[in-house]
């Protein structure tokens, strides 16, 4: 599934794929995709691919700061506050990219290659795993991160960090293929609540 996935994902959506290069090159400096290390299945590296939402230059320990403080403060932030808002380093055509989510496309060819698949928890960062909990680590641990998941479509903003994680937890204990289908098929859905 997630190669089929993967190929008429990448099939389908190629125009959209042009337009947004295209677009990232115009207003801002620098390359299309933004190309990070991420923690995959049994904590392994792997590189992870998207379109590139931020500016060049930028202060990575802002975002290590607050990743840090979001994991620590879990009874009072939401899952939907993982990514910054009004986030300094991010371009105006970033910004769209990542409320519509299109950011994350290019995570289809990390499912070509086996290091994500189309269903599955949010691939971690390596500095965010420092500050896990043992008991958080299970979800990078025992499967692939996904490009979607079920707290993705199901929680989204409404959920905190370690509720996100049970969640995770019990995509990983209750998988099944009909699960993914079902989530995949509400993903679009998700969206239109906005980037989680």
């Amino acid at each position: 599934m997630d190669v089929v996935g993967g190929l008429l994902g990448l099939l389908i959506l190629s125009p959209l794929f042009l337009a947004v290069s295209i677009a990232i090159r115009l207003t801002s400096p620098g390359p299309v995709f933004f190309i990070q290390k991420r923690v995959g299945q049994g904590g392994k590296l792997f590189t992870f691919i998207k379109f590139r939402s931020m500016r060049v230059q930028h202060d990575c320990s802002i975002h290590r700061e607050f990743v840090k403080n979001f994991i620590q403060n879990n009874g009072t932030c939401k899952a939907g506050e993982f990514k910054m808002k009004d986030d300094p380093r991010i371009t105006p055509v970033g910004r769209f990219l990542r409320k519509t989510s299109i950011d994350e496309l290019p995570q289809l060819f990390n499912v070509l290659k086996g290091d994500m698949s189309l269903v599955g928890p949010r691939p971690a960062i390596p500095y965010e795993i420092d500050e896990y909990e043992t008991w958080h680590k299970r979800r990078v641990c025992e499967v692939k991160p996904g490009i979607t998941g079920y707290w993705q479509v199901k929680g989204r903003s409404s959920t905190s960090f370690e509720n996100m994680v049970r969640m995770d937890i019990q995509y990983i204990s209750q998988w099944s293929l009909l699960w993914d289908i079902i989530i995949l098929l509400q993903t679009p859905f998700a969206l239109f609540k906005g980037a989680y």
